[in-house]
Parts: structure tokens; sequence; C-alpha cells
């Protein structure tokens, strides 16, 4: 018997980026799609923000861009695989929030750097070609990443672009159609967005400080983990998402 057809879609959006996106439902109910994303660093290794399964194609297309060196966590929530990853990949540095090794089930695996347990200041390595800032005053205790050569803001739950989640559905007979919320489709330009980001500030006055850093990046693309990805005109998505903080 065949394998199933893969649902996973690879493309390159960027000279050295690759993103891998599927169909995933929030909750099993809500289809808001996932994405892991991939850069191959100007130092020959890569980094992988891993947010969905290794599969054979994942694996095909890592081993084509080089040498696995840091597998991150971009939130709380965003930590499924990263015992999987670890597991092919047991040479990289594997990085996570601290949210998220307190939900990860395998208590062994064990980290070399933890969001909101080390020093604000920490460099993990990576920091020649990706920025990144760690968002203590999110719900979700997300990071926020800036691949400076590309000009690309990566990200997991701190915008959601949910206006439309084609590509994340485009290999699958799973409806991509929003079943939360009313059923309202969310994204940056949605009056209701910036006004559910506030109320996942837990703490405004950090979420002001670490939406403002955000916001003097130089970035015109953003991978979201869930929906399509914001080609161009990205940091006017994430200043009119983040109104209420920027204000």
């Amino acid at each position: 018997m065949s394998a199933a057809p893969s649902e996973t879609v690879i493309r390159e959006v960027a000279p050295g980026v690759v993103i891998f996106s599927r169909p995933f439902a929030r909750f099993g109910v809500w289809p808001v799609g996932g994405r892991s994303t991939a850069i191959k660093l100007r130092s020959g290794g890569v980094w992988v923000l891993a947010s969905t399964p290794l599969d054979a194609e994942t694996k095909a297309k890592l081993q084509e861009m080089g040498p696995v060196k840091y597998i991150v966590s971009a939130d709380a929530v965003h930590h499924l695989y990263l015992g999987d990853f670890k597991k092919e990949y047991p040479e990289a540095k594997l990085i996570a929030p601290e949210a998220a090794i307190i939900r990860h089930d395998d208590k062994d695996l064990k980290f070399d750097g933890v969001w909101g347990r080390d020093p604000i200041d920490a460099k993990y390595g990576f920091e020649d070609d990706i920025e990144h800032l760690y968002f203590p005053g999110f719900e979700n205790k997300d990071v926020a990443f800036l691949h400076k050569p590309s000009k690309t803001l990566i990200e997991a739950d701190l915008l959601f672009n949910l206006h439309s989640v084609k590509e994340q559905y485009s290999r699958t007979k799973q409806s991509p159609r929003f079943l939360g919320i009313g059923g309202l489709r969310f994204g940056p330009n949605s009056w209701i967005y910036p006004r559910l980001l506030w109320s996942q500030g837990t703490n405004k006055d950090e979420m002001k400080r670490d939406a403002r850093t955000v916001s003097g990046w130089d970035f015109d693309r953003i991978i979201p983990c869930h929906g399509d990805v914001i080609e161009t005109g990205g940091k006017k998505a994430w200043n009119t998402a983040y109104k209420l903080y920027l204000a």
C-alpha cells in the first residue's frame, strides 16, 4: 500500500528561508494552520522554528539545506515536536521559553537556552543572522525573531493572519473554514484583533515596551505560524495589530 500524500507545503520565501506549512486545528476545532520555518545561516548551519511534524519531506529539505544547528520553540504551546527534532538532530542546540519546557511531556529533554530564565541579553549563537525578543508580558510567553538579511519577522502567536489560510490547507481535503469566535476571520486589519491582543497582554507595560521594540525592527515580510505569510507590508500589519500598545 502506498503512503498517503504529504500535507506539508514546502516553499522558499526568500533566499535561505524555507517554510513548512500544514493544516492544524487549534483545540481540535479551529482551523488556523501550522507552520515551521528553517533558515540557512551565513555560517552554514540551519536554524529551525520547529512547530510541525518532522515528516519525510521536512527531513529531506532540511538535509538539503545543511546541518541543523538550532531548534527553537516560539512560545508556551509550540513545543509538541521538539523531542522529535532533537532526536533526529542530537547535536543541535535546543532553545525554548520556560513556559514551553514546563508544558512539554518529556522532562528529560535537555535545553541549551531558556527564554524567561536566562539573562534578558543572553546570546545563543545565531544573532549575526537572527535577532530575538522574548515577550514576558504576553499570555503565551512568545518570542519574536527577525531574520535580518531577508527583513523577515518570524513569530507564532504574536500575530495571526487568519484572513486566509490557503497555503496551509492547499494539500488537504480538510476545510479551512473558521469555526471559532463566531466564525470571524481575523488578522491585523480586523477591527477586533487589536482588542484581542490587548486582552492577551498580562503585563501592559512590558507589552508596550516589546511591541515598540519590534516596531523599530527593519522588516517587510511576516511569517506567522497561523495563517498565510504576509509577503510585504509586514511593518504596517504589525503596527496596525498592536496599535493599542503603540499609542
